[in-house]
């Protein structure tokens, strides 16, 4: 048949024979530095996300080759329940605490 998939040189890309079928073979894109939302982390790297930041957070930071997590709060080492830890330290290189940040309405939110 008709080659659709090419690399970029013009070549046809590797297909797998799957039960019967032909697949292209697509290989994963790995990141440089991943740069994540967490709700808290502590010093080993541990991360705790909130709401839509648990979305794309930890498969960004497994793919990466380092991460850098912004956190509201570093929690002291054993403070996290491990249930709740979504991304574990070894995926993340840097911690940084964000301040809070003034809002007009004379209140204080997290830096995003």
């Amino acid at each position: 048949g008709t080659q659709l998939a090419l690399n970029g040189d013009g070549t046809a890309k590797e297909t797998r024979r799957i039960q019967g079928r032909d697949y292209v073979l697509e290989y994963p894109i790995h990141g440089d530095v991943a740069l994540v939302k967490a709700e808290v982390g502590d010093r080993w790297g541990n991360l705790t996300y909130r709401k839509a930041a648990r979305n794309f957070g930890p498969v960004m930071a497994t793919a990466a080759k380092r991460t850098i997590a912004t956190v509201h709060d570093i929690a002291e080492l054993g403070q996290l329940d491990p249930e709740s830890i979504v991304t574990p330290g070894i995926y993340v290189s840097k911690i940084v605490k964000i301040q809070p940040v003034a809002t007009r309405a004379g209140g204080f939110k997290q830096a995003a």
